[in-house]
């Protein structure tokens, strides 16, 4: 399973770097990681799409799901079947996107690494890694825009990346503060709104502290990602909330 991971995502992504890099007037590696990043988050737009639509339609549900949720409280039987049958009515299902999530997190634990190993080798490409036809560019200029060291940590790209993980969660649970306004007051806690609030803080703290610690370059890609990130949100849920 490794080794399968290894060819069809690892080895491409590190070859996309080194090519990059390769073609950039100035060899600038940093400039070849936001290059890598767009074509990857690009190449799995479709998946990102479809897992924000399907969990911006759940939040959308959310509050049928709890008064069904309360009418069978005390016989979880008729809670499961209330419920299978009003996702089959709606055309729902709170596992699709599950599969485009998993999609996900595989390509940003291999760039993640393919990151990790170029720096933790000191900025010198691992000839075994790369195709025949990738030409191996010998030591890496680790100078992103000829001021940034980012095989070093930097606070700078840490805190940008942080402040852009805040707005996007945030917008991602926009719509479900919205839906919530409109239920009947509960005596009984939200768990749900609770966890989705610390998220919104929880999320970027981790992101900073990462940041923090690890060399730029992987903050850099976090950064980019993030952005790219938020802006698909934007183009799902602006007409949304125009309609609103």
């Amino acid at each position: 399973m490794m080794q399968i991971l290894y060819i069809l995502v690892y080895q491409p992504l590190y070859n996309a770097l080194i090519f990059f890099y390769n073609i950039i007037p100035g060899h600038d590696f940093g400039v070849a990681i936001i290059l890598t990043t767009l074509i990857l988050k690009s190449l799995l737009f479709p998946l990102s799409k479809k897992q924000i639509t399907s969990q911006k339609k759940m939040q959308e549900l959310q509050p049928k799901i709890k008064e069904i949720q309360q009418k069978h409280q005390n016989d979880k039987e008729k809670q499961t079947k209330a419920l299978m049958t009003f996702y089959k009515e709606n055309k729902a299902n709170p596992l699709s996107g599950c599969l485009p999530l998993i999609m996900q997190l595989v390509f940003l634990i291999a760039i993640y690494r393919v990151i990790i190993s170029i720096s933790q080798a000191g900025f010198i490409v691992n000839t075994g890694d790369l195709y025949v036809f990738i030409t191996n560019p010998g030591p890496i200029n680790h100078l992103f825009l000829n001021f940034v060291d980012i095989t070093k940590p930097s606070y700078v790209l840490a805190f940008f990346s942080a402040i852009a993980q805040y707005y996007q969660t945030k917008m991602l649970f926009q719509n479900q503060n919205t839906n919530k306004s409109s239920e009947p007051a509960s005596a009984e806690p939200d768990f749900a709104a609770i966890m989705n609030k610390q998220m919104i803080y929880l999320g970027p703290g981790l992101t900073f502290f990462i940041g923090a610690r690890f060399p730029a370059a992987l903050a850099l890609y976090w950064l980019v990602s993030t952005l790219f990130m938020l802006f698909q949100q934007i183009s799902i849920f602006q007409p949304k909330l125009k309609e609103k």
